[in-house]
């Protein structure tokens, strides 16, 4: 049998890195944390947890150490990457991943490291991001998908930002949120309609030390711990069993944990309302090239066109569920996506197309620079490639839009996603504004309109734009869709 068949652990894991504070500055990884969780009972196998020494020990600025409390001296003294290696990838490697922002943050980290290393990564047999699993299913009544907002909602202490800890808080966390979900799911009409309140009695955030003993590894930092058990679900309620293999698709279960990898699996390109996640600091910090800083994992990954190397741009096929497949474009193996900086709306908020529930898809036009160009035009080449592989027999459409006149100079199309919570509609694009003079400031709706919106991106207008790059087959029309994840409107 494969090795990877029998790995039938669920590994909930979480990195701490630094923080980027100049432009083309990676991130290196500070430390690594990982559970294997038995997908029946939930409980605890095993642990395993690592201090790591980066190669370039300045990078471990005072944001970073504001971030998640890891100084310099405490990883002088530790392990390098390439000295824990093997252990990570023999943890990660065949099993199904979970953990929090992962697919946008850890997963990446854990690329990069082994890369940086020349090696090839731990592969895994599904992934479980429990960021978008719980903003689709549990919603924003906590109000924010933090994993320190749902933990004090659910009065489990605070979180701490190192690996370990969070991700057995993060373990808890999904077992509140399911428990919930399955109560309500048993009478909709009185316990889903908000009449019972929450209670705010907060808990102390002590972990109980695991019962077992320690094996003894190469590094005197690295810990790894063998479990009997650990907490159930509240009271006498059981989790459903993980089932990996039978998935129910027509009537889904809203408790059916056996949905989660089905629908998380694809979450890298979907309408997933990014939240920044894995720090504290202020929104509005500001890097030195004037980049705002999301802390441990916002937007810091986001390239400038001129800092794309087009020889390292591919297009790949990953796999989705029951066979199917979606291209992802990659930029040093790494998911690409950009920042553009003062770029003019041509033309304001569009809502010409709609979506399924009949709400408009918003999207504006921008003016788009040489350098922006002939990064997306070798994008649209890889991509367009790879999707005539596919049999589809849509029609691709360019990403860029070009007209011959001097006036019809090439422009994009930036997509502002939305996200439902029941009947009520939010924008899944953090939209700031920014004076002249000062820090960008969020800018909060307390409803869906378009109108609202259109009057803030009028023509002429510049914006900073973070954007992925979403390659998609729809209705007859492939080709390359720019998801806005950040907009910041200059007065």
């Amino acid at each position: 049998m494969d090795k990877m068949e029998e790995r039938s652990e669920i590994v909930f894991f979480d990195v701490e890195t630094t923080i980027p504070f100049r432009a083309g500055q990676g991130f290196a990884l500070l430390e690594f944390g990982a559970i294997l969780v038995c997908p029946q009972k939930l409980v605890e196998l095993e642990s395993y947890s690592t201090l790591i020494k980066p190669s370039d020990l300045s990078a471990v600025s005072a944001n970073s150490v504001k971030c998640n409390g890891i100084t310099r001296d405490a990883v002088s003294v530790a392990p390098t990457f390439l000295d824990v290696a093997d252990q990570i990838y023999d943890i990660l490697h065949g099993r199904v991943w979970a953990g929090h922002n992962i697919l946008r943050f850890d997963c990446a980290r854990i690329r990069e490291a082994f890369a940086g290393i020349g090696r090839s990564p731990p592969e895994p047999k599904g992934t479980i991001d429990s960021l978008v699993l719980l903003t689709q299913k549990f919603g924003r009544r906590a109000g924010n998908m933090k994993m320190a907002t749902l933990a004090t909602y659910f009065g489990l202490g605070q979180q701490t930002h190192r690996s370990l800890d969070d991700v057995r808080m993060n373990l808890e966390v999904l077992k509140y949120c399911a428990t919930v979900l399955f109560l309500e799911s048993s009478l909709p009409d009185i316990l889903a309609n908000g009449s019972v309140s929450p209670s705010t009695r907060s808990r102390s955030n002590g972990k109980a030390s695991p019962e077992g003993r320690t094996f003894n590894t190469n590094s005197p930092s690295s810990i790894l711990v063998p479990m009997s058990h650990t907490s159930p679900l509240i009271g006498n309620i059981q989790a459903e069993p993980l089932n990996l293999v039978e998935r129910n698709l027509t009537n889904p279960d809203p408790f059916n944990m056996s949905l989660l990898i089905d629908q998380v699996i694809a979450a890298p390109l979907q309408q997933d309302a990014t939240m920044a996640e894995k720090s504290d600091l202020p929104d509005h910090k500001m890097f030195s090239n004037g980049i705002p800083s999301e802390g441990c994992s916002g937007y810091a990954g986001f390239l400038e066109p001129d800092e794309v190397s087009l020889a390292f741009i591919k297009a790949s096929f990953y796999q989705l569920y029951r066979g199917t497949q979606k291209i992802q474009l990659l930029h040093k193996d790494i998911l690409l996506q950009l920042f553009c900086s003062k770029l003019r709306v041509r033309f304001g908020i569009s809502t010409k197309f709609l979506d399924s529930a009949g709400r408009p898809r918003l999207n504006i036009v921008v003016d788009s620079s040489l350098s922006l160009c002939k990064v997306l035009d070798d994008c649209d080449h890889h991509a367009q490639r790879l999707f005539a592989e596919s049999g589809s027999n849509s029609e691709w459409r360019p990403v860029v839009m070009r007209k011959n006149s001097f006036l019809n100079s090439p422009t994009v199309r930036l997509h502002i996603p939305t996200v439902t919570n029941g009947d009520i509609a939010i924008y899944a694009t953090e939209i700031y504004h920014k004076e002249a003079a000062g820090n960008p400031q969020r800018i909060v709706f307390s409803k869906f309109d378009a109108t609202e919106l259109d009057s803030l991106f009028t023509p002429g207008t510049f914006v900073d734009a973070f954007f992925s790059l979403d390659v998609y087959d729809y209705q007859q029309s492939a080709g390359i869709r720019l998801v806005a994840k950040k907009l910041i409107i200059h007065s």
